[in-house]
């Protein structure tokens, strides 16, 4: 698939930044062919984790050039012992030995989160071989979220005929209550800002403003009450709309929401779409992408200190691409 409009810009931006971006699945020929091209681009510098013997063959063979690109091999790396010194004392009173923690260490996806934390590198994509669970877990336990006690959350960018959406939570928190969904919201609204989309941000609900009731209906009514209060709170000069519940078509199509929402801010022109669990949120972003041929990116996560991002076992280099450019402006 020929790249967007869209993320061309975010790329083009991310050019003019000098980041270093960790690959720690240097295993995948995925992820080299994109290492190649984010460094020949100059997106960011790459460090790419792994048989580095191995590696460099690979681009020897390929006749591709490392320059831009570190290769370092967990295993053997002279920091192994620093980073797995530094990782127990961050979890010994969670009861880890001193033998667990290099163990643990030498995994490419701890590997990778240790040198975000020692200052070596600025945000971290993942997932082309590993599992969620498997790119989030060191993120959490190393880069720890921004707030303290702070839910971390993620977002999918999704491109729609040209026009770019954020999607959330699609891929990480699985039930949110309603302090959670407003957490997201205001996450959201703001990850929208980053990428120049506008954050008018609708709480999605099977009814609008009261249309019908029950329990999942009044936790979205009360998360939007909650998120309002902390765009007051947190962000009030940012420009950030969150209105809600409405059904989706009253948040994304003015004529609907001239008739079913009148009174809404949004006017039917939201961008960031805010799901109430992980089932609604993960089929929807695949129904648009997969049905309409929407460009997908993600789940991106926020809320961390430092950018971590997942992939998609099932994606493409093109894809690494574009969410290494995405992690570089989420760095900043």
């Amino acid at each position: 698939m020929a790249r967007s409009a869209f993320i061309q810009e975010i790329i083009d931006s991310a050019k003019t930044y000098d980041r270093n971006i960790v690959l720690p699945e240097g295993g995948d020929e995925r992820v080299r062919e994109a290492a190649n091209i984010i460094a020949t681009e100059k997106i960011s510098r790459v460090i790419l984790l792994g048989n580095d013997i191995e590696i460099k063959a690979w681009f020897d063979e390929k006749e591709y050039s490392l320059d831009g690109i570190t290769l370092i091999n967990p295993e053997t790396s002279d920091k192994l012992q620093e980073y797995a010194d530094a990782f127990y004392e961050m979890r010994k009173a969670k009861g880890i030995s001193p033998e667990k923690a290099l163990e643990t260490v030498r995994q490419v996806t701890y590997f990778g989160t240790m040198i975000m934390q020692s200052g070596d590198a600025d945000g971290m994509v993942s997932g082309a071989a590993h599992s969620t669970a498997d790119t989030v877990r060191p993120a959490l336990q190393v880069i720890k979220s921004a707030k303290k006690g702070g839910t971390v959350s993620s977002f999918f960018l999704e491109c729609v005929n040209g026009v770019p959406y954020v999607f959330s939570d699609c891929g990480l928190v699985e039930d949110p209550d309603a302090d959670q969904l407003s957490q997201i919201a205001v996450q959201s609204a703001n990850s929208a800002i980053q990428f120049n989309i506008p954050p008018m941000t609708a709480m999605l609900s099977y009814s609008t403003y009261g249309s019908a009731s029950g329990p999942l209906v009044e936790k979205v009514q009360e998360a939007t009450k909650l998120a309002k209060q902390r765009v007051q709170d947190e962000c009030p000069d940012k420009g950030i709309v969150i209105d809600g519940e409405l059904q989706l078509d009253a948040a994304i199509v003015p004529s609907v929401a001239t008739k079913k929402a009148p009174q809404s801010p949004l006017g039917g022109n939201a961008r960031v779409l805010i799901f109430p669990d992980l089932n609604a949120g993960n089929i929807a972003y695949k129904i648009v992408e997969r049905m309409a041929g929407a460009e997908a990116f993600g789940p991106l996560l926020q809320g961390l200190n430092k950018p971590v991002n997942d992939l998609s076992r099932g994606c493409s280099v093109e894809d690494i691409v574009g969410v290494a450019a995405i992690t570089v402006l989420q760095s900043l």
